[in-house]
């Protein structure tokens, strides 16, 4: 069982205190990466606007099933971080590692099947400026340039995201956390579920243009 005490930095008057800042920080951190995404949904919006007819066109080549598997996957993701946050707080670690380890799964199952769209796109020449062949509307591939950057980042935050998912297994074993003290695992969450909503997002933003406006 982790020492309460041991676990207070000294800048701090009390966990609870500890908590506060912690819970400030990562949510001041999650607003910088709302202006990063938000700059690139900005970009997305603005050239929609302007060359519908071939981001109608370049969401023809989607594979809807797959991004539709993909989110609920992050969904069952965030159940399970959720419910981790749930496990820690009950001071039941066991519990807690194994809704980690699942998270992690479901993230890594992301991951794969993203990789399968990408090497799918690359095998249909729909790669900018590397294999592109798509015959369509001008402009079409620039939605595949603004598809492959957002997702590609969105990929790289869920990498990111196991990476810490990982330390935060290594911590719990470690006995670092206890119903006093389980702050990292709580903004972990917070992270993990920014990352999912981000996705939320995306996925009908590329895979589900209607024909007609």
């Amino acid at each position: 069982m982790a020492n309460s005490s041991s676990r207070l930095a000294h800048q701090f008057d009390d966990l609870l205190q500890q908590q506060e800042a912690s819970n400030l920080g990562m949510w001041a951190f999650l607003a910088t990466e709302v202006l990063f995404f938000g700059g690139m949904f900005a970009a997305y919006a603005v050239y929609r606007s302007l060359y519908y007819e071939a981001f109608v066109a370049g969401s023809q080549h989607m594979d809807v099933l797959l991004g539709a598997v993909n989110t609920a996957v992050l969904l069952l993701s965030s159940l399970t971080v959720a419910l981790g946050v749930h496990a820690v707080q009950r001071g039941d670690n066991a519990t807690l590692t194994r809704y980690l380890l699942m998270t992690i799964a479901l993230g890594s199952v992301f991951l794969v099947i993203k990789g399968f769209e990408y090497s799918h796109k690359y095998a249909e020449g729909l790669i900018p400026g590397i294999r592109f062949t798509l015959e369509g509307p001008n402009h079409v591939e620039l939605y595949f340039i603004l598809y492959f950057v957002m997702t590609g980042f969105h990929a790289l935050h869920m990498m990111v995201g196991i990476g810490i998912m990982t330390a935060m297994i290594i911590m719990t074993r470690r006995g670092r956390f206890s119903p006093e003290y389980y702050n990292p695992i709580e903004v972990s969450g917070l992270y993990w579920h920014f990352v999912d909503i981000v996705w939320i997002f995306l996925y009908p933003f590329f895979y589900l243009i209607r024909v007609h406006p």
